[in-house]
């Protein structure tokens, strides 16, 4: 066995997890070298939608890399970016009444976000962004002044100028309207807050607990980006690709945002790509700038998994399926401990709120040392998080409930 505490990435850990190493994995299972078995419900925080290797999805790999076609096209364009990019737009927007959207690949997922900042004070001529309490950032220098708490931003040296925080849907209470506040500010231009470049929001809060926007809200937030000419970008890099039930998290409220950003789970099977849907008056009007290659096995996987799995209903009614089956299962255990706890999310994106941070970290390191991968939101520690994959059968999903409730009985006791 490996020392780990010799490699120096991983020498500041110290829990169970990082003391584990894993030899394969299958859909919602993984191996480690001495034989355990683990359920993952983490799905590498949601870029492993379709499960580890998907088999179809490897066969469509193998396919491409015994062809001899390009495997890196060195920011040219290349077939395999073109076959994604038919293929994506003849299945995902048209199938869905979406406008054109343009598309451009920038890399990396904190690229994308910065790459839509950039584009969006190109077109307004402005500088402001609106973005709400509890969103996630990335890793860029624009992506990090978003994202995190304070101390990230200190750590790094970013400055938040240029930058409006809201609070999200919810995080005043159920009673007052956020969207009325910002609307108010916004048209009240003799306290200093300029209209911004854009308004950057997610449908659901993954980092801050799982965090649900209301319809309403979020066709209230399109109205005010509408009346003051601001860029209505939809972070979807998380919950895209069908983690909420729809191959869109915002599909539910009607959404027709103006950039839509994507990544994680585009390529299904890990590999890196990233990219912005623009819409076409956008897009026609001012050009991205390209920050990094893709790999064309990345398109090449992309495209097998959109064939797959979004040219019918199937996929998206089984996730709503199994994700009222964990849902149901979660609100009788949050009802049987009392009212201490509460369930939240949407689809397979789902977040069981302990209240305290003890309890939540107890019965994620019970669960894993009784064999299912679970974890705590970033910045929302009390709430553990259900990521598992959309292909998850009933039977494993079921198994995972019963060792999270298991962990949960002996966390409490």
């Amino acid at each position: 066995m490996h020392d780990l505490n010799s490699l120096e990435l991983n020498s500041h850990l110290d829990t169970e997890t990082s003391a584990v190493i894993l030899s394969r994995a299958r859909g919602s299972i993984a191996l480690t070298v001495d034989g355990r078995r683990i359920i993952d419900f983490y799905s590498g925080a949601g870029s492993l939608n379709y499960g580890h290797n998907n088999h179809q999805i490897r066969e469509a790999i193998l396919e491409y890399l015994t062809s001899d076609a390009v495997v890196n096209g060195f920011n040219m364009t290349t077939s395999a970016e073109l076959k994604f990019v038919d293929t994506f737009r003849s299945v995902v927007p048209r199938e869905r009444g979406l406008l054109p959207y343009h598309f451009e690949f920038t890399g990396s997922d904190a690229n994308a976000i910065d790459a839509a900042l950039e584009l969006s004070r190109k077109v307004t001529g402005r500088q402001k962004i609106v973005f709400f309490t509890g969103g996630q950032g990335g890793v860029g220098s624009g992506s990090t002044a978003l994202g995190g708490g304070g101390h990230r931003r200190t750590a790094v040296d970013v400055s938040t100028r240029g930058l409006t925080l809201v609070p999200c849907d919810g995080y005043l209470g159920p009673v007052v309207s956020t969207t009325d506040y910002l609307r108010k500010v916004l048209r009240d231009q003799n306290i200093g807050i300029d209209r911004p470049a854009a308004i950057l929001v997610e449908a659901v809060q993954r980092k801050r607990g799982m965090n649900v926007a209301r319809k309403e809200w979020l066709l209230s937030l399109q109205a005010i980006a509408k009346e003051t000419g601001a860029v209505l970008i939809l972070d979807d890099r998380e919950m895209g690709c069908g983690r909420t039930g729809q191959f869109f998290s915002f599909e539910f409220a009607g959404l027709s945002p103006d950039i839509i950003v994507m990544s994680n789970s585009l390529s299904g099977c890990g590999l890196q790509l990233s990219m912005l849907l623009i819409k076409d008056e956008i897009a026609h009007r001012w050009s991205v700038q390209r920050a990094d290659t893709e790999s064309d096995l990345a398109f090449a996987a992309a495209t097998a998994a959109i064939d797959i799995y979004w040219r019918s209903r199937i996929l998206s009614e089984e996730v709503q399926r199994m994700g009222k089956l964990a849902r149901r299962r979660l609100n009788a255990t949050a009802s049987y401990q009392g009212d201490s706890f509460s369930v939240r999310g949407r689809g397979l994106a789902l977040g069981f709120d302990c209240r305290r941070s003890e309890i939540a970290d107890a019965t994620t390191r019970k669960a894993f040392a009784k064999g299912l991968f679970i974890e705590r939101c970033a910045l929302a520690d009390g709430v553990i998080q259900f990521l598992p994959a959309l292909t998850i059968d009933s039977e494993t999903l079921n198994q995972g409930l019963d060792i999270f409730e298991e962990a949960l009985a002996e966390a409490l006791n």
